[in-house]
């Protein structure tokens, strides 16, 4: 299930948004292609977040750092995809500065909570998904009935459904939750216990905002989604002629 889409894009370009996504991809060009598996190990030893470093007080700039480097080019492409999704309307309901604050805070948040569950782990933490998840837990208390476009593949069926976003992010945060506390923590993968703090902070970091919006007035008023109109999208019919089965 992969989102790809919202419905309400966000009324002004957001700079800071399009800026992350070209860091992200620019830095991941700069060393991925160049480095073997070993080198790649020992890079993200220096520049990842290595929660055992933290715990012993070293290693402090892995907190920033972690969050634009990326283990291949499919984490780097959804965490893309999903910052794309998300974090205009965020950034045009913030303003581009705070947003950006929003954004560190929200990783250094993950970073935070994922070293608390694992804190002798020297397995290195590398990815923008926590501050992503952020972005997230934002979007889920601004804009909680915004429509999103969700990709559903079950084997060779693919159909695209679209999803209130308390929906499709509700699971996703459930998920991360239930990932955690089932998955052990210092021995690599994917670091549930970030996205689950990275996800928090952003709802919490959302709070004073939407007060000031006018809280569940702001919901009244919006409808719940970004006050943008929707966008309208449509689904090419496949150019293969089908065949028709022959008679037995």
């Amino acid at each position: 299930m992969f989102p790809i889409r919202d419905h309400n894009p966000s009324g002004r370009t957001p700079y800071v948004t399009y800026a992350l996504i070209v860091a992200n991809v620019g830095i991941f060009l700069a060393y991925f292609p160049q480095l073997s598996d070993v080198q790649l190990a020992y890079f993200f030893y220096d520049w990842g977040l290595v929660p055992r470093d933290l715990s012993q007080g070293r290693g402090w700039s892995g907190l920033i750092t972690h969050m634009f480097l990326h283990g291949g080019w499919m984490h780097l492409f959804g965490n893309m995809l999903f910052l794309y999704i998300f974090a205009d309307n965020m950034e045009d309901q913030l303003g581009h500065v705070r947003f950006g604050i929003f954004y560190l805070l929200c990783g250094l948040a993950a970073a935070g909570l994922q070293v608390l569950a694992s804190p002798f782990s020297d397995v290195p933490m590398v990815g923008a998904s926590g501050a992503i998840a952020g972005v997230m837990g934002g979007y889920l208390l601004l804009f909680p009935k915004a429509r999103i476009d969700v990709l559903i593949i079950i084997v060779v069926f693919f159909r695209i459904f679209p999803i209130p976003a308390w929906t499709v992010l509700g699971i996703w945060f459930v998920l991360q939750l239930f990932n955690g506390a089932t998955t052990p923590t210092d021995g690599g993968g994917v670091a549930y216990w970030a996205h689950a703090g990275g996800f928090i902070a952003g709802v919490v970091l959302s709070l004073r905002p939407w007060l000031a919006l006018g809280g569940i007035a702001f919901w009244n008023r919006t409808h719940g989604v970004p006050p943008h109109p929707e966008a309208e999208y449509s689904v090419q019919r496949s150019s293969i002629p089908k065949i028709p089965r022959r008679p037995d």
